[in-house]
């Protein structure tokens, strides 16, 4: 059972925590208000409290919705254990009554304090999966395979919403008992291999791996057009950008070549 006020102190200090503003925030604050980008913090300070809940919470939603490194936090302090839904109102109430206050920095890097108003409270820790449980033998899987500094964000992988049937969740018991590889590796896969289930949720192992090979065609085609791009109308043009020594052939196929490489690993882990 997770206590109440340690969690609370946990959520006020993340929600607390400088953070820079998103630009897409700035551009929307400009775009609606007709803010100039120098005074960006001064609005932020005297005229978004007095903005109704609906357009706070379309002003500060890029930076207030956790992702995956903020799950991260609260699945360390949580571990196997849910917080029901239903008490979710009475921490959201007790942050906005502490008060809680943001620091966000702007382009200018200065710090600027904003106060929280319920709608953005409620926004994070709606979104941070303290509902979600980690059965007791992934989280022994956990505590045994991977090293103590990655538990965290395994944690947090583990109590995304994607495992909640029984043979997706076999995909990454599998995923995490396969031999170690470098603790930075195996943790980037993990990431991968979350993303990769989520976006097109194979029913099963036995369907992730039927998949991998056209993936893999569907890479190397991909690397194979940002290797040999065809950019330049004129050979002048290609001369002044490097000739063959243009370094945008190699920035854009590397990412393919990362995701190809994952995939091979990926299916010595399944026994494809």
């Amino acid at each position: 059972m997770t206590d109440h006020a340690q969690l609370i102190t946990a959520l006020a200090a993340e929600l607390e925590r400088a953070r820079p503003l998103p630009a897409q925030v700035t551009k929307h604050i400009s775009g609606t208000y007709g803010t100039e980008r120098d005074v960006i913090g001064a609005f932020l300070v005297d005229e978004l409290p007095k903005l109704e809940d609906y357009e706070i919470d379309l002003i500060l939603s890029p930076a207030f919705t956790p992702v995956l490194r903020d799950q991260a936090v609260f699945a360390e302090l949580i571990g196997g254990d849910s917080v029901p839904a239903t008490e979710w109102p009475v921490l959201i109430a007790a942050l906005a009554t502490r008060p809680t206050r943001a620091s966000l920095i702007t382009e200018d890097g200065q710090s600027h304090t904003v106060p929280l108003r319920d709608v953005t409270i409620e926004r994070f820790v709606n979104r941070l999966r303290l509902g979600a449980t980690i059965s007791p033998a992934l989280l022994e899987l956990i505590a045994s395979r991977i090293p103590p500094d990655n538990h965290p964000m395994f944690k947090a992988i583990a109590r995304r919403a994607i495992w909640e049937s029984e043979p997706r969740r076999k995909i990454l018991h599998r995923f995490i008992e396969s031999s170690a590889s470098a603790s930075q590796e195996k943790l980037e896969d993990g990431i991968s291999l979350l993303k990769l289930v989520e976006t097109y949720e194979p029913a099963d192992t036995a369907d992730l791996i039927a998949r991998i090979p056209h993936w893999e065609q569907v890479l190397r085609h991909e690397i194979s057009l940002a290797s040999n791009p065809k950019l330049f109308f004129n050979e002048r043009v290609e001369e002044l950008h490097g000739g063959g020594r243009d370094q945008r052939r190699h920035d854009a196929a590397q990412p393919k070549q990362h995701e190809l490489a994952f995939l091979g690993r990926l299916k010595q882990i399944l026994g494809a």
